[in-house]
């Protein structure tokens, strides 16, 4: 394969040898750059199209991808199916997330175990039933990684939803109209023991489990909904950087495959 996919803006081609089985998926382009930038070596960008940056580096003598995703599954869902028809075999979330649990506190992270799934795009994958999980294994290697680095975590279910403001059940924004079965959204989802809300895991892992990669979601918790709408955005960077390091504890210590 020599040409560069439409979305992603390079080939197989473009990967060298051997190619890479593993990307690390960001929605935000500037938190790709940074995986890359802080925690590969011999680093060099692939492609900065359509603002899906991506970048291939090397961990531990393995080849390694750091794509962007883009916000929302319809975006995350094209940016997977390219990555798997180039070969990649396993692919692990790094986002941000909201917090509908009161017993996470902002700066945590959540490896979800499974999602809840409100997501169109899932729907085109698979029917609404069809259960959205992470790898088991894998999600469990991320949990000793967080656990043998000391970083506060939480394992369970998220909510994976098409919106940030109707589908997150906020109340201050240019919708004056929440419908009535969000307006106590956040609560109820406290109620069901799910521990965050963010947009793009359960597609992940319907994708995954369709495709057959491994597949795999990092949240740092950027707001405590439980308590206010907004993010904090002084914590924010302490969050991601758990993630982060949680991420590549992993890396550092297992073999790619």
């Amino acid at each position: 394969m020599s040409e560069s996919f439409y979305h992603l803006g390079f080939g197989k081609s473009d990967l060298g040898s051997p190619t890479p089985k593993l990307a690390l998926l960001s929605g935000d382009p500037q938190r790709a750059h940074k995986i890359a930038d802080e925690h590969f070596e011999n680093t060099r960008i692939l492609s900065e199209n359509r603002g899906l940056n991506s970048y291939l580096g090397w961990v531990r003598g393995q080849p390694v991808l750091s794509a962007t995703s883009g916000m929302g599954a319809p975006s995350l869902s094209i940016i997977v199916n390219e990555l798997v028809q180039l070969g990649v075999e396993t692919i692990i979330r790094i986002g941000t997330s909201g917090a509908v649990s009161r017993d996470i506190s902002i700066g945590d992270i959540v490896i979800s175990s499974a999602a809840m799934c409100r997501q169109g795009a899932a729907n085109d994958i698979a029917p609404a039933e069809y259960p959205a999980v992470a790898d088991t294994l894998l999600t469990a290697q991320l949990v000793a990684a967080a656990t043998k680095n000391s970083i506060p975590y939480h394992l369970g279910i998220t909510a994976s939803l098409d919106t940030f403001y109707e589908g997150q059940g906020r109340t201050d924004s240019a919708n004056p109209n929440l419908l009535p079965h969000l307006r106590n959204w956040v609560q109820e989802l406290d109620n069901l023991n799910i521990l965050n809300m963010e947009m793009e895991a359960a597609t992940l892992f319907k994708m995954g489990s369709v495709y057959g990669f491994r597949a795999a979601c990092v949240c740092a918790i950027v707001a405590q909904r439980t308590e206010a709408e907004t993010i904090n955005l002084q914590l924010k960077d302490k969050a991601v950087e758990n993630a982060i390091r949680c991420v590549m504890g992993y890396l550092n210590n297992h073999v790619i495959v």
